[in-house]
Order: structure tokens, then C-alpha cells, then sequence
């Protein structure tokens, strides 16, 4: 199953670059943003490119970072450039810019949020991150963005600014749909409630609303008194039930919710 996540996200990634992306010179990042700027500069065939560009960075990072990248992110390594070359004769979707910039994120972002369910990567630009984090002591996320900043720089100065812009929205819509596919749109709150009447607080919320609790100890930070604090995860058209009940049982009651997108366990996701 996870090989099979892994090639058909790839598939899903080389169609986005190809139909969308590649036609309208939105370098969005990435190794493939860089066979983007390639092809406008040189002709270079981008499938190609991101072979040469992909296997060796895969190596350095297998053997500077010492950890077991696996066989399946070899496998979209590899795969990723030779489903590239296999539709590189597609004609493009649309001529418009912007248009290939939201849709092209998109099918990347499905892509790519399909090969991570899959427990692997495509390698690339990430493994690249990686090795100048372990030499910086730079957090990931800035080493990632730095890389993929100087790519949509580049393609600002190789094609135009204009295109670079695109290029950010690109690479914008791609991050928020790698969430879209990892966390999906059953986004639950977590609610902390910090009340005198905690039992009886417990108690409505099992009848009321059938939820689990969880009874943690706290401390007041102004006056020390240990103080009992009620944890609960609702879905989201549990919350203003929840916060009713809350009320009705203690008016006084203090409460915090915060988005929790994925949660695993009885009456949520098992898997």
C-alpha cells in the first residue's frame, strides 16, 4: 500500500508540473522549480534534470546525515522524474499564469500529501535542508524556506517578476494543500476547562454530550492553590454544546479551545 501511495502521488506531482506549472514558467520550488528555470534557460528536458539533480542529493544525504531515508523515498526519488518524462508531450491546461499556479500547487500538494501518507518523500530540495541543518543548527522549516525562496528569486530574475509572484502563490497553495491531505477537514477542539465544580462539570459532559475527560492538576500562578483543570477533545459541532453545558454548570468557568487536526483514538480516528 505504501509503495503504491508513493507512485501514485509521483504520478499526481508530474501531471500538476507538466499540465500547469511547466507551461507558464512557475518555478514554485523545489527541485522541479529548479528544472523549471533550466528548461527556460538552456532547453534542458526537466525529467532529466531532476534525475541528475535528485539521486545524488539522495546519496549526500544518506551518507552526511547517517539516517535510513528508506527504499520507498528511493523509489519516488526515481520515480517522480520518469513519470515527468513519460508525460512531458501533454499540452498545457491553460496559458494563464495565475490559473497554473493555483491548480499546478494543488496537484502537487495532492501529490506530495499522498507520497507522506505513504511514509516517504520524493527527495530533493528537502534532503538539501536537512544537510545545512545538521551544519547550521538553523531550524528546519527556515533551511527549507530559504532554499525555496532563492529558487522563486531566481525564476523572478530568469523570466519576470511578475512570474516569480506566481511562483510564491504556487508554492503557497502546495503547503496548504500537503495540510489539506495529511489532516483532511475534520479539524476537533481541544477545550480546557479550569472550574470549582469539576465533578459535576465531568459528570454533564458524559451525559450531555457522551465525551471522555481527562482530570489533569494545575496550580493557580497567583495564589499556588493546586486547582483541577478538565481537558476535553469535541468535534467542532460538539463545541458550542460543550461550552453551554460548561455554563449552565458553572458560570464562572474558565475556558480554552484550541483547533486539534488530528486526533487519534475511541469516537475520533482509530488509524
Amino acid at each position: 500500500m505504501d509503495y503504491g501511495l508513493v507512485i501514485l502521488g509521483s504520478f499526481f506531482v508530474a501531471i500538476a508540473f507538466n499540465l500547469f506549472l511547466l507551461p507558464n514558467n512557475v518555478a514554485s520550488g523545489g527541485v522541479a522549480g529548479i528544472s523549471t528555470i533550466t528548461k527556460g534557460v538552456f532547453g534542458w528536458e526537466p525529467g532529466v534534470v531532476q534525475w541528475v539533480l535528485n539521486i545524488p542529493l539522495f546519496i549526500m544525504g544518506w551518507l552526511i546525515l547517517g539516517k535510513n531515508f528508506g527504499v520507498k523515498s528511493l523509489v519516488g526519488t526515481v520515480v517522480l522524474p520518469f513519470f515527468v518524462l513519460l508525460t512531458s508531450s501533454m499540452d498545457a491546461a491553460t496559458p494563464d499564469p495565475l490559473l497554473g499556479a493555483i491548480f499546478g500547487g494543488m496537484g502537487v500538494g495532492l501529490g506530495l500529501g499522498i507520497v507522506f501518507r505513504g511514509r516517504a518523500s520524493t527527495g530533493g530540495i528537502d534532503l538539501a535542508a536537512q544537510v545545512i541543518h545538521k551544519f547550521t543548527h538553523l531550524p528546519l522549516g527556515i533551511c527549507v524556506a530559504m532554499l525555496d525562496g532563492l529558487i522563486v528569486i531566481t525564476s523572478a530574475f530568469v523570466f519576470s517578476l511578475e512570474e516569480g509572484l506566481y511562483a510564491l502563490i504556487g508554492l503557497f497553495v502546495t503547503s496548504r494543500t500537503i495540510d489539506f491531505v495529511q489532516v483532511g477537514l475534520n479539524t476537533s477542539k481541544n477545550v480546557m476547562i479550569i472550574t470549582e465544580e469539576v465533578d459535576e462539570v465531568r459528570d454533564e459532559i458524559f451525559r450531555q454530550i457522551d465525551r471522555g475527560v481527562t482530570v489533569l492538576s494545575g496550580a493557580g500562578g497567583y495564589t499556588e492553590r493546586e486547582r483541577r483543570v478538565v481537558m476535553c477533545v469535541v468535534q467542532q459541532n460538539e463545541f458550542i454544546k460543550l461550552t453551554q453545558t460548561v455554563k449552565i454548570v458553572d458560570p464562572g468557568a474558565f475556558v480554552v479551545a484550541m483547533n486539534a487536526t488530528e486526533v487519534l483514538g475511541e469516537g475520533f480516528k482509530t488509524t
